[in-house]
């Protein structure tokens, strides 16, 4: 599949890598010539210089034999100019990240359809998405959902005193869902029967949507909603993210430096307490009770101010800190420091786009894990004798490859070696990222 990419900002370089690596020709447009120079010798790309908000260089890039075409540069009036003109072109999906709330508003004059867009992505709004998720789940650091929620993909940091530390999976045989990958030093282990979890390891569950507290349980996990969070920084993530909770029974407090700012979220916000003060203030912090808080989200546009409040706020008892980060090349160093979860907002919108271009006749879903090369796919099983009523242990899965869950209708099913598959059975498959092209293949009809 010809693809085209306009922006090589950390959105554009994180499609652009992942799409190109799964074989598809990926060309790559932007108007700063020594970014593409760069990207050039580290993606299997074909960069073309300039606008995308112009004929001449999208039909230099080959927009007419383009079967998707994606914008996302820093600038709104780019991509919604660039995905319009592609529609001169029989290009057949088109997708622009587009950070104008008008544009998301209920009766928004200017929406996807009149704009002939397929999908139009917000970053901020992605990142509210994925923060609700991880609130639910106090102690996971990451959350996936399949089979419309049926089926969750839940990530755990393993403490030293852990209890499921030193035990082997075969140790784990009451636990109702799949271990499907341990992280371990960076390395992404697809584990056997024999294999350890160790302290420090992150482990990846799937489970059942209804079997979470029994999978914690077994695992030595134990989530509950916060009932007390703060929001660091009023912005519009801040705000957004401060809405959706306020229909939940928690108590929201949301810190804001500008008195201005401040004065718009209080007309605004109907239950949340709006603060104005510094986010580096501990006094003013400790007055207001961050000490006491369930979870600490840190959502400035200053990358030191999320990491300082929020170590701050563990330091003086906050339970869970969330830190939004715009340089990603920090997110696999902060759980070291003391943050819980690290979020990039760009790369939780890129993830979202992925979920949306995979999907078609046999992929359902996809999960690209935030801060791994691994994925999680959703997808249903084709129509062959190979697969129909034949055991999972005897389908030789790729190396790298493990199934978590078999949805049949209704029903979803913890799959064992002697689970047999059906026509129209829906696989939750985990791969690491050098198995992505051993599933496609073995998966194709």
């Amino acid at each position: 599949m010809r693809i085209i990419i306009v922006g090589a900002g950390m959105v554009g370089y994180h499609l652009s890598e992942r799409l190109s690596r799964e074989g598809h020709e990926v060309v790559l447009i932007d108007s700063d010539k020594k970014k593409l120079r760069r990207l050039e010798k580290e993606l299997n790309i074909l960069p073309v210089h300039g606008s995308g908000a112009s004929t001449s260089v999208l039909e230099e890039a080959g927009i007419d034999q383009a079967d998707l075409f994606i914008a996302v540069t820093d600038s709104d009036e780019v991509n919604l100019i660039a995905c319009i003109l592609s529609r001169q072109y029989a290009v057949k999906t088109r997708i622009a990240r587009v950070r104008n709330e008008e544009f998301y508003a209920h009766d928004a004059p200017l929406h996807e359809q009149a704009l002939g867009i397929d999908l139009l992505i917000s970053p901020d709004r992605a990142m509210v998405d994925e923060l609700l998720t991880l609130a639910h789940h106090s102690d996971a650091f990451e959350v996936a959902e399949f089979a419309g929620g049926e089926v969750q993909l839940l990530g755990y940091h393993v403490p030293a005193n852990g209890d499921c530390a030193g035990k082997s999976l075969r140790d784990l045989h009451h636990l109702p869902g799949v271990v499907v990958a341990i992280v371990r030093n960076g390395d992404t282990i697809v584990p056997r029967g024999d294999d350890r979890i160790e302290p420090g390891d992150d482990i990846y569950v799937i489970t059942r949507a209804t079997d979470v507290p029994a999978a914690e349980a077994a695992l030595g996990f134990s989530s509950r909603r916060p009932q007390r969070v703060f929001i660091i920084g009023g912005g519009i993530v801040g705000e957004l993210l401060a809405r959706r909770l306020e229909r939940l029974p928690l108590e929201v407090r949301l810190v804001e430096m500008s008195a201005d700012r401040c004065e718009q979220l209080s007309s605004a916000l109907e239950r949340t307490v709006v603060l104005h003060c510094d986010g580096l203030d501990v006094h003013d912090l400790l007055e207001e009770g961050i000490d006491q808080a369930d979870l600490v989200i840190t959502v400035t546009d200053n990358d030191t101010t999320n990491i300082v409040t929020g170590l701050l706020a563990k330091h003086h008892g906050a339970k869970k800190c969330i830190a939004h980060i715009t340089r990603p090349h920090l997110l696999p160093l902060l759980s070291a420091v003391g943050i819980d979860i690290a979020l990039s907002r760009r790369m939780v919108a890129a993830n979202m786009i992925l979920r949306f271009v995979r999907g078609g006749e046999s992929i359902v879903s996809v999960a690209a894990l935030l801060g791994s090369d691994a994925e999680v796919v959703e997808l249903k099983v084709p129509d062959s004798d190979r697969f129909h009523k034949v055991p999972l242990k005897s389908l030789a899965f790729p190396q790298g490859a493990i199934v978590g869950a078999i949805v049949r209708g209704r029903r979803v099913i913890i799959p064992k070696g002697d689970t047999r598959l059906r026509i129209g059975d829906r696989l939750v498959v985990f791969f690491a990222k050098e198995a992505v092209g051993a599933v496609q293949q073995f998966l194709a009809p």
